[in-house]
């Protein structure tokens, strides 16, 4: 990765936090509730194009319609976060098929 890539990267995600900062206060408490679960949970792309940047862009369209967050959402902010990343490899699914690749190497 070169510097430029790097800036930019930055300002991609400068720019983020600036529509999420410009998100009404209970969006932002959700929001920052669902990226702590998500970054703990560890879904491998969290950032770039998708994730993150998706639950803004919906988050956006709710307060446009005048909804609340939990009607987005439902109650079970964490279940809304599994349904996220359901089809998603995670740090764990990643760890777990390395585990499991090293136990048959050393049977064989």
């Amino acid at each position: 990765m070169g510097i430029q890539e790097i800036i930019e990267g930055k300002k991609q995600w400068r720019a983020h936090v600036a529509r999420v900062k410009a998100l009404p206060p209970d969006y932002r408490i959700v929001y920052h509730e669902m990226q702590r679960y998500l970054f703990k949970v560890g879904p491998v792309s969290l950032t770039g194009e998708s994730l993150l940047p998706g639950i803004v862009d919906f988050f956006e369209e709710g307060v446009a319609e005048g909804k609340g967050v939990l009607e987005l959402t439902g109650a079970d902010v964490a279940a809304f976060c599994d349904g996220l990343i359901k089809d998603s490899p995670t740090y764990a699914d990643l760890y777990q098929k390395s585990a499991e690749g090293g136990s048959a190497e050393d049977e064989a």
